[in-house]
């Protein structure tokens, strides 16, 4: 019976071990697994966050690198006829080209407007832009201004009011129910500024009341010569143009500085500029920019720039200098069609 007793009671310790080490097993494996499950989840949230900072990367070298074309489009506006303009700029274009590495096509544009558009679009990449086409494609498309135009020493000119010498035209006040001749509503010189001004002296809210109701009829010429020239042979009564215009006819004009007289001027205005698209690759941005400061020693690409534009230099520009036009065209910015 004691040897009975004796072999159940093995039995029964082996019993309670095996489950007992069964139980450890358990553990042990369920730690194991658990071990193994926080692994992958750490692999794969660190995975995770690699990706993400590789696309942010990315993301981040295509948004500073932007973009080189194939060929570089710079746009011009007529400031004079022009064909004369697109066959005096396509030496410029060819040497910008040569020291770019790159095919440059100079394309001139109607207007100022058809240039701030075609610089959004990106179908321009440089412009040649007046202040005020610049302060237009900067609000709409953030286009960078990077250089400016020097002309006899200032990096500001003012706009011209010409009216024929044999005219009683004495003053500004003299112009009501006359006949008005600018270039284009986009240009500067040729119109904000000077409607503008008018507008405050003569308290009209917009510069459709200034056209219609203040002037007899406005005659948009397309170019400031074209504006000088209306009347110079009768066929407006004022032109308002960059200073001084007249000196660009007088070789088919020889009488325009005779015959026609300057009434006035505005106030300061910053010169043209020449600006960029917001997709070009900046440090592509900076050579061009090297490159126009470079023809300042180079007296053909200055005679180039001159004829074109009268600039006697290239200078650097920043956003800041043309507030004013901002300020200007804030003031009326709904009023007038472009």
């Amino acid at each position: 019976m004691k040897k009975l007793y004796s072999l159940l009671l093995v039995l029964a310790l082996a019993l309670v071990l095996a489950a007992c080490g069964g139980s450890d097993d358990t553990d042990a494996s369920n730690e194991n697994e658990e071990a193994d499950e926080t692994s992958s989840e750490e692999t794969t949230e660190e995975a995770t966050e690699e990706e993400t900072e590789e696309t942010t990367e990315e993301e981040s070298v295509e948004a500073t690198e932007g973009t080189i074309p194939e060929t570089l489009v710079i746009g011009f506006v007529p400031s004079q006829d022009s064909d004369t303009i697109a066959d005096t700029i396509e030496p410029l274009a060819e040497r910008l080209g040569e020291e770019l590495d790159i095919e440059v096509q100079g394309q001139v544009m109607t207007n100022y407007n058809a240039l701030v558009e075609a610089m959004g679009a990106n179908q321009v990449h440089v412009g040649f832009i007046p202040a005020f086409g610049y302060v237009l494609a900067n609000e709409q498309y953030d286009v960078e201004v990077i250089l400016k135009s020097i002309r006899y020493g200032s990096g500001t000119y003012k706009a011209q009011y010409l009216v024929r010498t044999d005219s009683e035209i004495e003053s500004l006040a003299d112009l009501e129910g006359k006949t008005w001749a600018y270039g284009d509503q986009g240009s500067t010189s040729g119109y904000l500024f000077p409607a503008n001004e008018l507008m405050e002296e003569f308290g009209y809210e917009t510069a459709a009341e200034l056209e219609s109701d203040f002037f007899g009829g406005t005659v948009q010429t397309g170019g400031h010569d074209n504006s000088a020239i209306a009347v110079f042979e009768g066929d407006a009564d004022v032109a308002t143009t960059f200073d001084d215009v007249r000196t660009e006819l007088e070789e088919e004009y020889p009488t325009v500085m005779d015959d026609l007289k300057v009434l006035g001027y505005t106030q300061e205005i910053p010169n043209d500029t020449i600006s960029v698209t917001k997709e070009l690759d900046d440090e592509f941005v900076q050579q061009i920019k090297d490159t126009f400061l470079s023809f300042n020693e180079d007296e053909e690409m200055i005679q180039i720039m001159n004829e074109v534009y009268n600039w006697d230099e290239i200078d650097e520009a920043s956003d800041e200098e043309y507030q004013v036009v901002k300020d200007t065209y804030a003031k009326f910015k709904d009023n007038i069609e472009l």
